[in-house]
């Protein structure tokens, strides 16, 4: 998962989230697709853009070395890859393990430990040869046999981001092969092994307990954990073992927490930070303004939404949830919040994501008196109070609360603010300790089956994004959607299965963000990718 805020997606029973728009995903018609190079930024189509990364390319390359400092607006708890899902976690984690297959900034799915991987005609087995020389960091090879343990690790786990295919077998068919079976075609597979939570650990944890272990983990990224307070910051140094030849250029990355907008604006204005993870969309126009400072963007496979408990009285009732949708401006509240940096949603997924349905999908526009006429067909006909609860220390997203309560106090529905610290605020709504909440849905791999999933599965891990929210008709294509190879008929399935979303609206989608991160100008070769994580490998320090 936006901060919090996160990146709550998991796939039916398991799994993941979106993908770029007209990407065709690697080996999803059958193909081998082979990398003759290191996927390094710096070799990618994604280095090229300005928006994904931060660059100078009027002056030398820096020296390499130094401490990058990057402010975050909470703290790491676990680095346990299999068992966590929220952003603060999971943009840790994928600096210490990878993936067999990974995407880049701009969602393509790339060979990343693996240097090649193929699919079977059928859709059946899926092969993949890991990279020469590859080693831990602790200078252990990496072997094909690590890969076995550390996916029936997930597999038996289960977890958030649990491995949603149907898996008949995991082999290592040599030192450097890995071949997996499933026991029926599932689309999404691939895609969805470049989530970090498929990061390759060494077999049996190396020969210490699982918990040993994630206190202070070997993994095949750039950075090592040095230091590290689960309350505050955290300290990585570089993987002298890293696979990408001569990096990562800095010596250590510090996440630096920083629980407020405004004191990371100030920070990084002062010099005491590098980069800022959440750039508060009000502040952008000034930081921009600043010769010290730049703003990095790059799209997105964020949602901004307004998330409804149905197991409340209030929200279980459909004419209630179509009658706040329908008395909500999205077209202001987007103006008023983003500053020119989001587009107004009428759909679940973001525009950057096959399947999409912006353009096909009906969604209930702004119209106060079809609100209350809808309002009228509800167990509520005079109105009711209720509670919308936010996130604290984040100013967009209390704007977006006083603008959704004047729109239900326009119809007779009386909102109160809840704002709670982000800790608390995620401790609620994992307990469905809530009526409605402000909250965003974020990919995590390029699937749109990911998002789709996470939030339409009732007996998923977050059962429905935390609403509850159950339709038989939708659980039915959410299937379909899995087992059917990408084409028309796919995509016909998520219109379907988006147009029943938009008129029983569980959640309404607010706006697709862009992705916004302040950099010092003193900062090269920062990559910004459109979940909403980081690559640090690239980064140099000038001066």
């Amino acid at each position: 998962m936006s901060t919090l805020a996160a990146r709550l997606h998991k796939p039916l029973r398991a799994g993941s989230l979106i993908a770029i728009l007209a990407i065709a995903l690697a080996g999803c018609s059958g193909s081998s697709n082979n990398a003759n190079s290191s996927p390094s930024e710096s070799q990618s189509p994604a280095s090229s853009s300005a928006s994904a990364s931060a660059s100078n390319s009027a002056s030398e390359p820096s020296a390499a070395g130094g401490t990058f400092t990057y402010a975050r607006p909470a703290s790491v708890t676990s680095l346990d890859l299999h068992n966590q899902i929220t952003a603060n976690n999971a943009f840790a984690i994928d600096k210490v393990f990878e993936p067999l297959v990974a995407f880049d900034s701009e969602g393509k799915i790339v060979d990343w430990l693996a240097k090649s991987h193929e699919i079977s005609p059928d859709g059946l087995t899926y092969t993949f040869v890991l990279r020469d020389g590859l080693k831990f960091s602790n200078g252990q090879e990496v072997k094909a046999e690590d890969a076995v343990f550390s996916l029936q690790r997930h597999l038996d786990v289960g977890g958030p981001l649990a491995i949603a295919a149907k898996v008949e077998s995991l082999t290592a068919q040599d030192a450097h092969t890995l071949v997996i079976k499933l026991k029926e075609p599932y689309t999404p597979f691939i895609s969805e092994l470049s989530n970090f939570s498929n990061g390759i650990l060494p077999k049996d944890f190396g020969g210490v307990s699982e918990e040993e272990f994630f206190k202070n983990p070997v993994g095949t990224g750039p950075f090592v954990v040095k230091q590290w307070d689960p309350a505050g910051d955290l300290t990585f140094a570089k993987n002298a073992y890293y696979w990408q030849e001569g990096k990562p250029y800095i010596d250590e990355l510090v996440y630096k927490l920083v629980a407020d907008d405004n004191q990371a604006i100030n920070q990084l204005k002062a010099g005491e930070v590098d980069a800022i993870e959440s750039v508060a969309l009000q502040n952008v126009g000034e930081l921009k303004q600043s010769q010290d400072i730049a703003v990095v963007a790059n799209g997105s496979w964020v949602t901004e939404q307004l998330f409804f408990n149905t197991l409340d009285e209030h929200f279980s009732d459909v004419h209630v949830r179509r009658a706040l949708a329908l008395a909500l401006d999205r077209d202001g509240l987007t103006n008023a919040v983003t500053f020119g940096y989001g587009k107004a949603a009428t759909s679940l997924l973001p525009p950057a994501i096959p399947y999409n349905a912006n353009d096909k999908v009906k969604a209930l526009g702004f119209d106060t008196e079809a609100a209350k006429a809808e309002l009228a067909k509800s167990k509520f006909p005079d109105g009711f109070s209720t509670k919308l609860l936010i996130a604290s220390g984040n100013n967009a997203r209390a704007q977006e609360a006083q603008i959704i309560q004047a729109a239900g106090k326009s119809i007779g529905i009386d909102i109160q603010i809840e704002s709670v610290e982000l800790a608390a605020f995620r401790d609620r709504f994992f307990k469905y300790n809530f009526s409605a909440m402000i909250n965003s849905g974020q990919a995590d791999s390029p699937e749109a089956n990911s998002i789709l999933a996470f939030q339409t599965d009732p007996e998923g891990f977050s059962k429905s994004y935390w609403t509850h929210y159950t339709n038989d008709e939708v659980t039915k294509l959410l299937y379909e959607g899995q087992k059917t190879p990408d084409g028309d008929k796919r995509g016909e399935i998520y219109v379907q299965l988006q147009q029943i979303l938009a008129d029983e609206v569980p959640y309404i989608p607010l706006y697709y963000p862009d992705i916004l991160k302040g950099v010092r100008s003193s900062v090269e070769g920062l990559v910004v990718l459109p979940n909403n994580s980081v690559r640090f490998q690239d980064v140099r320090l000038k001066g």
